[in-house]
């Protein structure tokens, strides 16, 4: 019985390592963007706004902007103004049914990054905030390369290519 378990338990360790190894030589694209426009005209220390009617529009136009790269799988921190950014992305990948938003937590950045890199999907959007979505960028390029984006700066986009251990990295304006 012993040898069973022991032979069942190394299969299992075997079979665990391979699947890393196999995930590490994936490729991945990984796409960040800040959520679009924040509705400011109600309360202005309002920690969790809507979107405006411009940031409406803009998380529209992100569906045309992303399609190209078919994402399967969305992330967003917990906030409306993130969900509802990539809310028509999730409707239009699969219009039969909608993507599910994976929510993530935006002050833990260093846990989503193995979430993203062990996810076994190929292309994911992530939705974050004018500061965590050019510190995700920098972890994940392994530099300090960009930094936070103005109160005011809503149209970048992060294109976050690795493959087999290399980082390419492209920031594109939407």
């Amino acid at each position: 019985m012993k040898i069973l378990v022991s032979l069942f338990l190394g299969l299992f360790l075997f079979m665990f390592a391979a699947s890393g190894v196999l995930a590490q030589k994936g490729e991945i694209t990984i796409i960040l963007l800040r959520h679009a426009e924040k509705d400011l005209s109600d309360d202005l220390n309002d920690p969790d706004p809507e979107l405006s009617a411009a940031g409406k529009e803009r998380a529209a136009r992100l569906v045309q902007t992303i399609k190209k790269y078919k994402p399967q799988a969305i992330y967003s921190s917990n906030f409306k103004r993130t969900r509802a950014t990539v809310t028509p992305l999730a409707e239009q990948i699969n219009p039969r049914y909608r993507t599910m938003i994976q929510i993530y937590d935006h002050r833990k950045l260093d846990e989503l990054i193995p979430r993203l890199m062990e996810s076994g999907v190929k292309t994911i959007v992530v939705a974050g905030h004018n500061s965590t979505t050019p510190a995700l960028a920098n972890l994940l390029v392994k530099q300090n390369k960009y930094k936070s984006l103005a109160e005011t700066e809503y149209d970048k986009i992060w294109i976050i290519k690795i493959k087999k251990g290399k980082v390419k990295d492209e920031v594109i304006v939407y």
